[in-house]
């Protein structure tokens, strides 16, 4: 699938947690229906070339956006390890600011 980046959009967050500011070596995502799966602390988690997403989470989750400037390469990098395409999935390489977006029922 390809999985669109842009240099200044939006990055995700999605946890069942509620804090303000994310650890390094966190997963962020431009992809909001990502962050917000993620949210829900599945086990197993799959998406379909038309961008569906299924997942067995069963936590209620809360979405941030990355409320700071995010540089690719010097902020974060691509996940090495993730089994998804490229763009999906990134890691963080310092502590970044977070914004709460909303509480995501299941």
């Amino acid at each position: 699938m390809n999985i669109p980046f842009q240099p200044d959009g939006v990055w995700y967050h999605g946890s069942n947690a509620l804090f303000y500011e994310l650890r390094e070596g966190s997963t962020i995502t431009q992809w909001r229906e990502l962050a917000e799966a993620f949210s829900h602390k599945p086990s197993a988690l799959s998406y379909e070339d038309d961008g569906s997403i299924t997942h067995n989470g069963t936590e209620k989750g809360y979405l941030y956006t990355i409320d700071e400037p995010v540089t690719v390469g010097v902020d974060c990098c691509q996940h090495p390890r993730t089994a998804m395409d490229a763009n999906a999935e990134f890691l963080t390489r310092r502590p970044l600011k977070l914004r709460l977006i909303c509480e995501l029922p299941l």
